[in-house]
Order: C-alpha cells, then structure tokens, then sequence
C-alpha cells in the first residue's frame, strides 16, 4: 500500500477518536443556546431542554475522558513496541559500542543501548572520524549476519507504529544485510554508519 495512503488512513483514525467529543460538545452548545433563547417558550420546552443539555454534557466528558484514557494506552503500547525494535539491535550496538570505546571508559549500559538517541549519534561521529580493527569488524559482521532474519521479522511490529517506522525500520534491516555481507574495511566501515544514521532517523519519528 502506498504510504500515503497509510499516512491518511492514520490521520483518520485519529479524527474518528475526536469525532463523538465534536458532536456532544457542538449539541450540548447549540441546545444551550437554543434554551437560553426560548427559555419562557412553553413548560415541555423549559423540561426537556435541561435534560438534553446535561446529557450532552455528560456524554462530552464521558468521550472526552474515555479518549484521553485510549491515547495514553495507545501510546503506552507504542512505546512498548519502540522498545521492542531497538532491542533487538542492541547487539550490534553493543559490538561498535566497544570497538568505538575510548580508553578508561566504561561500555554502554543496555538501558542506554536501548535508549539513549545521543548514543547513536556519538557512535556516528566516532566511526566517521575513525577506523574498526579487523577484530571488531568481524564481530559486527557475525552480530549482524545473526540479526537479520530478526529484523524482517520486526517488520509488521515497526508498522504497527506508522508508515514512516516501516519505511525507516526497512532501511535498518537493509543496512544490517549489507553489513553482514560486507566483504572489506571499506564497505563496512560505510555500511556501519549507514546503519547508525538510519537509526538515527529512525529515534527521531514522534508516536
């Protein structure tokens, strides 16, 4: 499907959450106003008017509070799937943690390898200004030839999130192949940051 139409297919999702909150709080205001105006129009009117005006009321705040509590749960389980996706790169995170790691410093925690958007930024900047042995090398090839298959698995849980977590998740699963296919320093020295930049991207997309 096109990711446009992915894209308008989520937005109207969003719109249908709003759309019963619009139509309390827009009755509720017109029988108001409409009460204000005839409020010494006939004892019916003055009986039944009240009565619709607190139950639109009531079904405003109602839908409005259900759906305040639906968003935190949607979001609640869209950080969880976040979290899922980056753990599962944690490993090769891990490998170009400590083939990037400076002298008298501690490796990465695994809350930061799977949190911390500064680190893959760091990351990025270190393999750019600088070279893996071919010990590291081959660990980070092995870490991601390992990897693979999971990552296309992860597919249908980064499009649970949206269009643009696919469409970025796809990349990362790309720059992984690649990386497991590298055949020389050059290509995966390119490749590793290929990956980390594809992260990167991919840390950046809202919920």
């Amino acid at each position: 499907m096109p990711w446009r139409y992915l894209k308008m297919i989520s937005k109207l999702k969003r719109f249908w959450i709003f759309a019963p909150l619009l139509l309390f709080g827009s009755a509720g205001a017109y029988l108001l106003f409409f009460f204000l105006k005839t409020s010494n129009e006939g004892a019916f009117q003055n009986s039944l008017l009240p009565e619709l005006i607190g139950f639109c009321l009531e079904g405003f705040f109602l839908v409005g509070l259900f759906s305040l509590i639906q968003r935190r749960q949607v979001r609640e389980h869209k950080q969880e799937l976040r979290q899922s996706l980056r753990g599962a790169l944690r490993e090769i995170l891990s490998h170009l943690d400590l083939a990037l790691l400076e002298a008298n410093v501690e490796p990465a925690s695994t809350q930061s390898l799977d949190q911390d958007t500064k680190l893959i930024r760091t990351l990025f900047v270190k393999l750019h200004d600088g070279q893996l042995d071919l010990n590291s090398m081959l660990n980070i090839k092995e870490a991601a030839a390992r990897n693979v298959s999971t990552m296309h698995d992860l597919i249908p849980v980064a499009a649970q999130l949206s269009a643009n977590h696919m469409r970025w998740w796809l990349a990362i699963a790309e720059s992984v192949r690649r990386l497991s296919e590298a055949t020389d320093k050059s290509s995966v020295n390119f490749t590793a940051q290929k990956f980390l930049k594809n992260l990167g991207e991919f840390d950046q997309l809202g919920l």
